[in-house]
């Protein structure tokens, strides 16, 4: 089979390597679609693991093997897969710290070499640990929102961390795909929301997510240019006075950063109230510091949280979510490559354009979309 193989910082080749072999307790699934992830690009730029490896892990396909023990699955199903399932027993699970679970941390599917998700290949197999991970596809739903469900749950997971209340104020820095399924989510809990993002499109589509205020560093690009979408609460000005009129001068009850940026975290964490809370979402680059008053954090008691991964526990949520469409995660794909394009796809991905957002790999055809 086609495989798009890890050689090395960002080396990215198609090459031919063998169908995995499934055994009786697992799966084969034909891959129809496999996302592109920040986590995955990391590792492909910095060669932060040893290769060969094929990457991809938002997987969604079909199923074309079952192992003669696995029970709950037939042959021709339409899946989403999940690549890491924690073990829900050891101290790490009883504390619900389900990322730091050494079996949650072990990669479950692969299409060969060391299991790194494997999405990036035709074939996948699913290991018999991940298997309660996997989700069927309802008929009206396709594989593009399937291989969404992982990141939304990453989004939903950090969301659940945040001690919120209905009406409370929120600031989502960063309207990438994962900024905008903050800002829904939030919206859809009944938070109110201050988007940011640098993009006058993506502030757009925050508007349309449900974000109730808008605001981009510079005033020209933060005024609206689509027809459809109303102007009145576009906010110029310092981020900081609009923080204090909407928010009467209290400050924000949260702030959620999803963008890597120190900078952001620092603006972020003086524009909380006494008693709110800071998520990092998107700082996963290890080695990085950065100065904090630390003294907000005991005094003011500004807490100050991160969120890793997905939440095994939060799947049915999450599919409910997606395979409604009250999240519709089809407003957030914006470019599909084949296979044999996947590294430029990881490149668009790490450098988006002004009109990219989620990067997609396809593999399917007319009669499969």
């Amino acid at each position: 089979m086609r495989a798009v193989v890890y050689r090395g910082a960002n080396d990215l080749r198609l090459e031919e390597v063998p169908v995995p072999r499934s055994n009786a307790n697992e799966l084969l699934v034909k891959v129809a679609v496999c996302g592109v992830c920040p986590t995955d690009i990391k590792k492909i730029q910095y060669a932060t693991v040893p290769p060969p490896r094929i990457f991809g892990h938002e997987t969604a396909g079909t199923i074309v093997t079952v192992g003669a023990k696995v029970k709950k699955f037939t042959v021709g199903e339409r899946v989403a897969l999940h690549h890491h399932v924690p073990c829900l027993n050891c101290h790490a699970c009883r504390h619900r710290a389900f990322a730091q679970c050494p079996q949650y941390k072990r990669t479950g599917i692969t299409a060969g070499f060391e299991p790194a998700g494997g999405g990036y290949a035709q074939y996948v197999r699913v290991l018999p640990f991940v298997l309660p991970g996997v989700v069927r596809i309802p008929a009206r739903n396709s594989f593009l929102e399937g291989a969404m469900l992982e990141p939304v749950n990453t989004v939903l997971k950090a969301v659940e961390r945040l001690s919120l209340l209905r009406g409370d104020t929120v600031l989502v820095a960063g309207q990438g795909p994962i900024g905008l399924m903050f800002t829904r989510l939030l919206a859809l809990r009944g938070m109110k929301v201050i988007a940011t993002d640098l993009l006058r499109s993506r502030l757009e589509l925050a508007q349309e997510f449900a974000a109730k205020w808008l605001w981009g560093p510079n005033g020209n690009q933060s005024k609206t240019h689509n027809p459809g979408v109303h102007s009145s609460r576009i906010e110029t000005g310092s981020l900081a006075n609009v923080v204090e009129r909407v928010t009467r001068g209290r400050g924000l009850d949260a702030a959620i950063v999803a963008v890597p940026l120190d900078t952001v975290v620092r603006e972020a964490q003086g524009l909380l109230r006494g008693g709110g809370q800071l998520l990092l979402f998107s700082h996963t680059r290890r080695g990085e510091n950065t100065c904090l008053d630390l003294a907000t954090v005991c005094v003011d008691e500004k807490d100050l949280l991160g969120s890793y991964s997905a939440d095994f526990s939060l799947q049915n949520d999450v599919a409910r979510l997606v395979f409604s469409r009250r999240l519709d995660v089809r407003r957030l794909i914006t470019h599909e490559f084949p296979l044999e394009q996947t590294a430029a796809a990881v490149k668009l991905a790490a450098h988006p354009s002004q009109n990219s957002l989620k990067i997609v790999v396809s593999q399917m055809d007319e009669n499969t979309k």
